[in-house]
């Protein structure tokens, strides 16, 4: 039987159902699913039962939730807003119910230093490289941080030394991921051996990417390391979509996003994108997300219209 949450989450997942539609297929009293979806009513097993061919029939399988979906934020140019979106993309993700492990794989550790980690004695590199289990730290509901810092880079050269150096990332995170629905990689700013770590660990990589032309020039060394990785790594490995971050509604920035979108025309570009706002900047001094630091603010808004058009495409 399909259990209330999983019912739940995949309604979520697929937010083009129509919930009208699924009560009148399933025969459940009206409103049954829209009680549910806002937490004032709790599934049973009768609703389950009933629900379960209708699901079946529109998808769900139960492999659906066997594993985490392992998403890297990856971009080899600093300050795109990579961190950013890491951060609230999860937490919009948690907060619409999903259980949401982030992975700092960057050596300056700032989706660390968020959440008021700054030294953490147990981090990343040392389960990858010692056979440590994974450090996994709970910062609020359903979302979980595994931390890293500067000793990260200090122990590059022990990573690219290592037997399946490669994989290291992906065998550790197979031992976890069937504990969470999410995993968000924050990648460092280099094409570098923890950001091949990351894209051969992931089943989808999201490229944030602003709107200017310092920032464009040698995105396609990326997309090119991507598909190397595709072809003789990680063949399930697809580029979820090109998020546009720190917009400004400017001429230059229009004409730059229309220009992406012809130079790459076969890969997905999110219809939503960040706006530049102060208010990120603040949330970072005070060393919390969005939603925490401010959830009716404009960019808060955005990263969960992102969230939820991330689950539809």
């Amino acid at each position: 039987m399909i259990s209330p949450d999983k019912v739940l989450k995949f309604i979520k997942q697929k937010s083009a159902l129509n919930l009208t539609q699924l009560e009148k297929e399933a025969n459940l009293p009206k409103k049954t699913l829209h009680k549910a979806l806002q937490g004032t009513l709790t599934l049973n097993e009768k609703h389950c039962n009933l629900l379960e061919p209708i699901l079946r029939d529109y998808g769900y399988a139960d492999e659906l939730f066997s594993k985490a979906k392992i998403i890297s934020m990856v971009n080899h140019k600093g300050g795109v807003g990579k961190t950013t979106s890491t951060i609230n993309l999860g937490k919009a993700l948690a907060v619409s119910g999903f259980k949401v492990l982030l992975i700092d794989f960057d050596s300056q550790g700032n989706t660390s230093q968020c959440f008021g980690i700054y030294a953490p004695e147990e981090q990343v590199i040392d389960a990858i490289l010692d056979n440590k289990d994974l450090p996994i730290i709970e910062v609020a509901e359903n979302f979980y941080l595994s931390p890293s810092n500067i000793k990260m880079a200090y122990r590059e050269t022990d990573l690219v030394n290592s037997i399946g150096n490669e994989k290291r990332l992906r065998n550790k995170l197979n031992e976890i991921s069937d504990r969470f629905d999410f995993i968000l990689i924050d990648c460092p700013p280099a094409l570098n051996i923890f950001t091949t770590n990351a894209l051969v660990a992931s089943d989808m990589c999201i490229v944030p990417l602003q709107p200017e032309a310092y920032a464009f020039y040698g995105v396609e060394n990326l997309f090119n390391r991507i598909y190397e990785i595709r072809q003789h790594v990680n063949n399930t490995l697809v580029v979820k979509g090109i998020l546009f971050t720190m917009v400004s509604n400017t001429l230059v920035h229009k004409n730059m996003i229309d220009f992406v979108k012809e130079q790459y025309k076969h890969i997905p570009v999110f219809n939503v994108s960040i706006e530049r706002a102060t208010i990120i900047q603040q949330s970072q001094v005070a060393q919390k997300d969005l939603f925490s630091y401010a959830p009716k603010s404009i960019p808060a808004l955005q990263y969960m219209e992102l969230a939820k058009e991330f689950m539809t495409i």
